[in-house]
């Protein structure tokens, strides 16, 4: 998948500043994997075993696993699925009707626990609640 499709994809667009964020999961993280995205962002990469190491468990930085895919999971899974079509038709269904104002106000309470984060100096910061 990165050799065929993420790597090409992102010679459509400049990189030179953004940064690749990855969680600790064991495949994402196999030295090989892992010289693939360093050879595209250099030390921009936050992974286990990248140049700028993930913080473990770190809730503060990822509110994709801890609170958006946790609501799509939800709401996918309320019926009882027969199929993998009948999951991918869950799964388009959810995501197509994820309101852009959920979007909105989820992208600001990012932001306002990254500014909590700067002002810890990236210690784990335990009082932050997710809100919506």
């Amino acid at each position: 998948m990165i050799t065929k499709f993420f790597i090409p994809e992102l010679n459509n667009h400049d990189v030179q500043e953004l940064w690749f964020q990855q969680d600790g999961a064991t495949c994402p993280t196999a030295h090989a994997t892992i010289d693939l995205v360093k050879d595209t962002f250099g030390d921009r990469l936050i992974s286990r075993f990248g140049p700028m190491n993930w913080p473990p468990r770190s809730s503060d930085l990822t509110p994709l696993d801890y609170f958006l895919w946790g609501y799509v999971k939800s709401l996918v899974y309320a019926d009882k699925l027969q199929t993998l079509d009948h999951l991918e038709g869950n799964i388009r269904c959810v995501i197509a009707n994820i309101r852009p104002q959920m979007l909105e106000k989820f992208i600001e309470n990012w932001m306002s626990r990254l500014d909590y984060i700067r002002a810890s100096r990236g210690s784990h910061v335990p009082e932050i609640i997710f809100k919506m």
